[in-house]
């Protein structure tokens, strides 16, 4: 049995980055199933794995991790994995440690942000988003995507260069999240449209589509019912949206 133990929902867009890690690394570990949806990660259990509450969680025996860009490079350095993934050239690094910095900031809030307005309005408020937020977030999202095809791609083929990086793996599921809110991101963006093509390449894509079959499919949450405490965190979080 393997020591490693992975908490997630592929719901959610980091849980998707340590899960394809692991798979593609062929990296032991057992897959414990945390559902967002029915509120899992917010019990006294899951607490003591997790004391933030949130996925993806990471257990090695008695060694436990709560943030996913962490455990991308946890894995990467116990496992010994190819070093294109965290490059030891150190300008190579720099650059996958720079947008994983970045990325913070920039296209994970504003790639859920379009999720959020998108897909999760009508589901926990009855209602579809009103057109001028839904182009708002739109609008904030495609300047983060103009930033990262300018600043972090470049002319290059991955963001630290040649090879694919920890840096592109958590680039593209945040994208993904967007695609999945009904935006087709890689419409009129031929290079971002040719570098998801090489990400894909590059992962498998038949992993890299069985982890993202349920967020692709994430209108079909509605006819779950969600946990009463989450259903209100999600209704205050929605209406506090800007």
């Amino acid at each position: 049995m393997a020591e490693l133990t992975l908490y997630l929902d592929l719901l959610s867009q980091p849980c998707r980055s340590v899960y394809i890690f692991a798979k593609a690394n062929n990296i032991p570990f057992n897959n414990h199933q945390v559902r967002l949806f029915k509120g899992e990660h917010l019990t006294e259990e899951y607490g003591k794995v997790n004391v933030l509450r949130k996925v993806p969680a990471l257990k090695d025996c008695d060694f436990f991790m709560a943030e996913s860009t962490a455990m991308l490079l946890y894995m990467a350095r116990k496992f010994k994995t190819a070093d294109h993934w965290y490059p030891s050239d150190i300008q190579k690094c720099a650059k996958v440690d720079e947008y994983l910095a970045w990325q913070h900031t920039n296209t994970r809030p504003n790639g859920s942000k379009v999720f959020w307005v998108k897909c999760l309005t009508p589901l926990i408020l009855g209602q579809e988003a009103p057109a001028e937020k839904v182009d708002a977030v739109v609008a904030e999202f495609n300047t983060t995507m103009n930033n990262f095809e300018e600043k972090f791609l470049g002319n290059k083929l991955f963001i630290a260069g040649d090879e694919i990086s920890v840096a592109d793996l958590v680039a593209i599921v945040e994208i993904m999240q967007v695609v999945a809110g009904g935006i087709n991101v890689f419409d009129d963006r031929p290079k971002l449209a040719a570098w998801k093509k090489r990400v894909v390449e590059a992962l498998g894509e038949e992993l890299f589509l069985e982890a993202h079959e349920g967020i692709l499919n994430a209108k079909k949450m509605a006819s779950e019912p969600l946990a009463p405490e989450l259903m209100e965190f999600l209704k205050s979080k929605l209406l506090s949206m800007k």
